[in-house]
Parts: structure tokens; sequence; C-alpha cells
């Protein structure tokens, strides 16, 4: 079984970082993201975790630009304002058909309908097994995303352990990069932008 640990903070200096992470780290690709949630029509409201499609691209340091739908499901769980997700993904293909159009199609038919998306474009680096996304979420701002994929966990002891120390590895990472504790968000994406929603101005 995979787990994956991340955590998502606040940027205010998306310029300054960016730069901190190509000296720190390795620069693997800028992307563009589409998510769309999808939840049973008969629920008006947004739960934390759905089956998410994501059409996404990428362009890697040659210039090569690639393009993939993945569907993706989490059992989420929040610890101290960081993520703990039990992650299923798979990646989507068609040669003949759009695979975000095709599989959206799908959903809907099996009696799911869109909640909400969101637009994400940044770029990802790696260092030591962290993962490191630079982003700006639509209507949120700008974030960093870190995040450790724990593989192989068999027993509950092993892998409280396992997942305290990739915390801890987390927290170091951004310490690194001057980003302090609390500007760590432990909100999810969705609940952000359902505030917005609910609140434009806020206030």
């Amino acid at each position: 079984m995979a787990i994956e640990i991340e955590l998502k903070a606040h940027i205010k200096d998306s310029e300054a970082l960016k730069r901190l992470l190509f000296e720190k780290a390795e620069y693997l690709c800028s992307f563009e993201k589409e998510d769309t949630y999808y939840f049973p029509s008969d629920n008006p409201d947004i739960p934390r975790s759905g089956v998410r499609l994501r059409g996404e691209s990428k362009t890697l340091p040659d210039g090569t630009i690639r393009k993939t739908a993945y569907v993706t499901y989490k059992t989420k769980e929040l610890r101290d304002g960081i993520e703990v997700n039990n992650e299923k993904e798979f990646e989507v293909c068609s040669s003949q058909y759009s695979p975000v159009i095709v599989f959206d199609e799908f959903l809907k038919m099996t009696g799911l309908a869109p909640g909400f998306s969101k637009h994400k474009k940044g770029w990802a680096f790696s260092k030591d097994g962290i993962n490191a996304e630079l982003l700006e979420v639509e209507k949120l701002g700008w974030f960093l995303e870190v995040e450790i994929v724990v593989n192989d966990i068999e027993s509950d002891a092993v892998k409280g352990t396992a997942i305290e120390e990739k915390k801890k590895q987390l927290l170091e990472f951004l310490s690194g990069l001057g980003i302090k504790k609390d500007s760590i968000e432990s909100r999810y994406y969705s609940e952000m932008l359902k505030e917005l929603a609910v609140n434009p101005s806020g206030s």
C-alpha cells in the first residue's frame, strides 16, 4: 500500500522561490492541470474527496510536450495540517478521442456529476525523494506543494513511525527554503474554493 504525505504552503514571492528551487532541486517540467471532481448527482454538498479527472500538460526541459489524463481517488486524512492520503490513480488513454471528454461522459453515465473544478499551473522539482510543485491556483493564489510517497507500509507501528519521519522531512525542506510553518494551509483547495464562492470578497 502506498501512502502520500503532503502539505501546501502559501507563497508571497513566487519568483524568488522559483529561483531558489532551481538552485536547490532538480527541475522536472512546467505544467498545467485542469481538475474536475465528480460526486453523486443527488448530493449538492462538496465532500472532501471524490473522483478526480485531471487533464495535464507537461513541458519537459528539452521542450517536449506531454498531454495526459488521469483519474484519481483519494482517502484523505489531515494530521497537524499535513495531508496523509491513500491515493489510487490510473491513466486514461484514447487514440481516437480526447480521454478527458470520453471519461467525463463515462462518469456522468455512472450517476456522478461535476462538483467543482480548479486550474493549476507552475513548475515541478525533485529533491531527495521529495516532489515539489510551485504553482498558481486560479482564484486562490500561489502555493508550494511538497509530498513524499511511502510504499509497502505493513504494520500500524511501522506506518506511524514512517509517516512521522516523512512529515519531519517535509517541514525541514520547507524551512530550508525560508518558508515558515505558519504559512502551511490545512484546508483542502475544495474548501477554499467553496468558501470563496460563498464569500467572494473574502470579508
